[in-house]
C-alpha cells in the first residue's frame, strides 16, 4: 500500500512517498520557491537526483508537478495506489494530542489556530487544500507539531504571566519538532528494550528544541507559544529578555512586528555571526573570524544549559542523551564541545566514535559516549516523514 507524506510550507513542497507496511521510502522530493520566477525541484529516486524548474503560481500547480513526477518516475501506476495523505500541521492547540483525519471542522480548527503560527499555517493549508482537490476520495491525516508534547504537566507548559492569558487566549508552552521527538523516542524504545524510557533528545539545527522525557512521554520541552522560544536557532533568537522588544521599538522607531520579525528572520546564528547555515558558520570560525566562533559558542552553551536542567528534571535517572536533526546528526565539533561540558555529570565522549558519525560518513548512528560515561550519549538520525506515515498508515487502516 503506498502512502504519501506532504510538508507544505509557505513557498515550499516537501514530499515522500512510502510503501507501507513495510515503510520503504519508494520516491521524494522538494519543491523551492512556489510563487516565484524561479521555482524549482529536486526528485530523488533510486539514489538519483533529478532537477526541474518551471514558474509554479501556487501550491495547486506544484501539487500537479508532484503527481507527475510519481507518474512520470513510474513511482505509481495510477494515483488510485495512493491509499492515504498525511500533511505535517504545526499547531493543533491543546485540542489535537494526536494525529486526526482531515474533516472539515480539522481545517476550520487549523485556520482558527492560524494565530499561533501565522508563518507555518498558511502553506500547511494550501497544501492540504491542493491536495484534497488533486486526490478527492483519498483520506487525509493531519499530523500535528505539538501533539506529542501534550502530556507536560501544567507546571511546566504554563508561564508565571497573568492567569486569564491563558484562560483567554491560550497562553502556553505547546512545544514543536513534536513529530520528531517522537520519532526518536520509538526509536529509543526499541533500542534500549524497554516503554518506559527517560530521555533528553536534542533536536538541533537550523530550527531546535530539547525535550525531557520520562517513562516515555514528554514531561518538558523548549520551544513554547511559538518556535521562536528555548534554544539559539539558525535565524531565531530563542528565549530572550521580553523587555528588549519594547526597547528595541523606542529606540529604533520599529513596530512590534517589525521586532518579532527580526527575532524570527535576522537572529540566532545568523544574528551573531552573519552566517545561518552551521556549516558556513564553522567554516568562518576555522578561518579565525571571530564573531562566528561566539556564535558557536553561544549555541552550544544554550544547549548545554538545557541538558542540565532536563537532568535534574529527571532526577538524574536518564536512560539516553539523543542528537538528532542538521547538527545533531553531523556536527561531530559541537557535540565533542557539548559533552565536554557535560563532564561534571559525569557525561564522557568516545572520541573516535564521535568523529566517526555523520549523515555523510559510513556510519550514520550510535554511541559516541565512552563507556565509562554515566549517560549513554546516542546520535540518532530523525525521520518525521516516517512517522508521519505511520500515524497515517495507522488511521487510515482503522477506518
Amino acid at each position: 500500500m503506498k502512502f504519501l507524506c506532504v510538508n507544505a510550507g509557505s513557498s515550499s513542497l516537501k514530499y515522500s512517498l512510502f510503501e507501507m507496511p513495510e515503510e520503504k521510502t519508494i520516491i521524494s522530493g522538494y519543491i523551492e520557491k512556489i510563487g516565484l520566477e524561479d521555482t524549482f525541484w529536486t526528485t530523488k529516486i533510486n539514489g538519483e537526483k533529478i532537477k526541474g524548474a518551471k514558474h509554479l503560481k501556487n501550491h495547486s500547480e506544484a501539487v500537479q508537478v508532484l503527481i507527475d513526477e510519481l507518474l512520470d518516475h513510474k513511482a505509481v501506476k495510477s494515483l488510485d495506489e495512493i491509499k492515504g495523505v498525511g500533511h505535517r500541521v504545526v499547531h493543533g492547540g491543546e485540542k489535537y494530542k494526536d494525529s486526526v483525519l482531515i474533516t472539515d471542522e480539522v481545517i476550520q480548527d487549523i485556520v482558527d489556530m492560524t494565530k499561533f503560527a501565522s508563518l507555518h499555517h498558511p502553506g500547511n493549508l494550501a497544501g492540504i487544500k491542493s491536495m484534497q482537490e488533486a486526490l478527492p476520495n483519498v483520506p487525509m491525516v493531519a499530523v500535528y507539531d505539538t501533539a506529542f508534547h501534550q502530556t507536560m504537566p501544567k507546571e511546566n507548559y504554563l508561564y508565571p504571566v497573568p492567569y486569564e492569558w491563558y484562560l483567554k487566549y491560550g497562553v502556553r508552552k505547546y512545544g514543536f519538532h513534536g513529530t520528531s521527538h517522537k520519532y526518536i523516542t520509538s526509536v529509543m524504545k526499541k533500542k534500549l528494550g524497554k516503554d518506559d524510557v527517560n530521555l533528553i533528545v536534542c533536536h538541533i539545527g537550523g530550527g531546535a528544541s530539547i525535550s525531557a522525557i520520562k517513562d516515555g512521554k514528554c514531561l518538558d520541552t523548549t520551544m513554547g507559544l511559538t518556535p521562536l522560544d528555548g534554544l539559539m536557532m539558525g535565524t531565531r533568537s530563542g528565549s530572550v529578555d521580553p523587555s528588549i522588544l519594547e526597547y528595541i521599538c523606542k529606540e529604533s522607531g520599529k513596530t512590534i512586528v517589525d521586532v518579532t520579525d527580526d527575532l524570527n528572520k535576522k537572529s540566532g546564528l545568523l544574528g551573531v555571526s552573519g552566517f545561518s547555515d552551521s556549516r558556513d558558520v564553522e567554516q568562518a570560525a576555522a578561518g579565525g573570524d571571530e564573531r562566528a566562533s561566539l556564535a558557536l559558542r553561544m549555541y552550544n552553551d544554550r544547549v548545554v544549559k538545557y541538558i542540565a536542567e532536563y537532568y535534574f528534571k529527571l532526577d538524574g535517572k536518564v536512560d539516553a542523551i539523543v542528537f538528532t536533526a542538521g547538527i545533531g546528526e553531523n556536527g561531530i565539533e559541537e557535540r565533542e564541545d557539548i559533552i565536554a561540558h557535560l563532564a561534571p555529570i559525569g557525561v564522557k565522549i568516545d572520541k573516535k566514535a564521535n568523529d566517526n558519525i555523520a549523515s555523510y560518513k559510513d556510519e550514520q548512528e550510535g554511541l559516541i559516549s565512552d563507556k565509562s560515561s554515566s549517560i549513554p550519549v546516542w546520535v540518532v538520525p530523525t525521520n518525521e516523514e516516517l512517522m508521519i506515515i505511520k500515524d497515517t498508515y495507522k488511521i487510515v487502516q482503522d477506518l
